[in-house]
């Protein structure tokens, strides 16, 4: 199915009446199977100046910052650093033992205060000495989602310290230049916007300063533009040769926390926010600075995201991001594909294809995409089947879906996956 032509319209207008809700300016994009397929811009850059905001205009993103921070820090466990579970003590001197693990602040689950220091109520920037010195916890650690600048603050330290490089450099050198981020900065880079604060009552706009984060820059300091961040977000679904491989990019997406245990809309990945609408969840972030609100959310099921950003520190711009790929996934849904006659499978493949039954359940063995495939009879449309690859004589070992890591044997008569057995026929028990 091509591009309707409701679709431009239909984006328009979301950007439009967002704006009219008193922003300065908007500017956005749409994203779909890592091309921009729509972006607009409305208002202005610099109302003083007369300057009109457009699509290359860069804005700051604050703790979409974040994101960042937690590719870098999968980087490093990649390469043999450092490991997800290893507590925060073990790479920074001075951390008194019984510290989080690299998962839980990387998740909002380190239980640390929320903030390094009071840099919101002083405008003071903070050294990484303060940083250290701010290290306190307010939870025990896994016992519930707290949001914590200051932990991320912490990782953009331990970044810095496992790969011998200052954190910002780092960042520039193995995410932003490779990816050809040629937009996205720790200072602005004209064109950019001003940042403002529109009075709720008067409707005026009053400039904010543009802060130098420091110490905590992991935390929040880049600033960017919405076509950069639609390139990031498809990176974020599929990563990138030399940079982060599928695997890991797919250990973002994996909830640690639900934010409301009793309301499971709100969860955490690993540095991404997932956010469920329905019967569909997005993948991002949000961000706040002085003057500034961003928003960057994907759905990779269909692969597809937005970015919005504004130049005004009082109205979110996160709900329209969502709005923007709600829309386009509803008026562009993806193509239906052609289906084509699989090759033969090996004749070890072909011999067990079909039902197969185990503890009183029916199970289907197939052929697709070349690969072997197993799925329960009547599963639910979450229940992904499970996909499995040779590992050797009439061994497979399932690499997705239901018991994924598991081992399937293929015996005379009988399969043997995962500790059951599983025969043509119902039968008993063993024992």
């Amino acid at each position: 199915m091509s591009r309707p032509d409701s679709l431009n319209q239909a984006c328009e207008r979301l950007l439009q009446t967002r704006q009219a809700q008193r922003l300065p300016s908007i500017a956005a994009a749409v994203v779909r199977a890592g091309e921009v397929v729509w972006s607009g811009a409305v208002g202005y850059a610099d109302w003083e100046g007369g300057v009109l905001a457009t699509p290359g205009t860069q804005y700051r993103i604050g703790s979409i910052t974040k994101t960042f921070t937690a590719v870098a820090v999968m980087q490093l466990r990649d390469g043999g650093f450092l490991d997800l579970d290893d507590r925060l003590e073990q790479h920074i001197d001075g951390i008194a033992p019984g510290s989080p693990t690299i998962r839980q602040l990387v998740a909002h689950l380190s239980g640390l205060r929320r903030e390094a220091g009071e840099m919101f109520v002083t405008g003071a920037t903070p050294s990484v000495e303060d940083v250290l010195g701010a290290y306190e916890r307010v939870l025990p650690a896994a016992r519930a989602h707290h949001y914590s600048n200051l932990a991320f603050a912490l990782l953009g330290e331990v970044v810095a310290r496992r790969s011998g490089t200052p954190y910002m450099e780092y960042v520039d050198t193995n995410l932003i230049a490779p990816l050809d981020l040629s937009r996205t900065t720790w200072y602005e880079q004209r064109p950019n916007a001003q940042g403002y604060l529109v009075d709720e009552w008067a409707g005026t706009a009053a400039r904010e300063p543009h802060s130098d984060m420091g110490g905590v820059a992991a935390m929040g300091q880049l600033w960017s533009t919405v076509g950069d961040l639609c390139a990031w977000a498809s990176f974020l679904v599929d990563g990138r040769e030399g940079v982060l491989s599928p695997e890991s990019a797919d250990e973002l997406w994996s909830p640690q926390v639900m934010v409301n245990p009793d309301e499971w809309v709100v969860g955490w990945g690993l540095g991404l926010e997932l956010q469920r609408r329905g019967e569909r969840v997005f993948g991002g972030h949000g961000g706040a600075m002085p003057g500034f609100l961003a928003g960057v959310y994907i759905n990779r099921k269909t692969r597809t995201g937005a970015a919005a950003l504004t130049n005004s520190g009082t109205q979110g711009v996160k709900d329209l991001a969502l709005d923007l790929v709600s829309t386009t996934i509803d008026l562009w849904p993806a193509d239906v594909g052609v289906w084509t006659p699989e090759a033969e499978p090996p004749a070890e493949i072909r011999s067990i294809l079909g039902r197969w039954w185990s503890e009183g359940s029916e199970f289907t063995f197939c052929w697709r995409d070349a690969k072997l495939e197993a799925t329960v009879e009547g599963a639910a449309s979450w229940q992904l089947p499970a996909v499995f690859e040779r590992v050797g004589e009439r061994e497979y070992r399932g690499v997705s879906g239901r018991e994924r890591g598991e081992l399937l044997r293929i015996e005379d008569d009988r399969l043997v996956w995962a500790g059951y057995a599983f025969t043509r026929l119902q039968e008993p028990s063993a024992g």
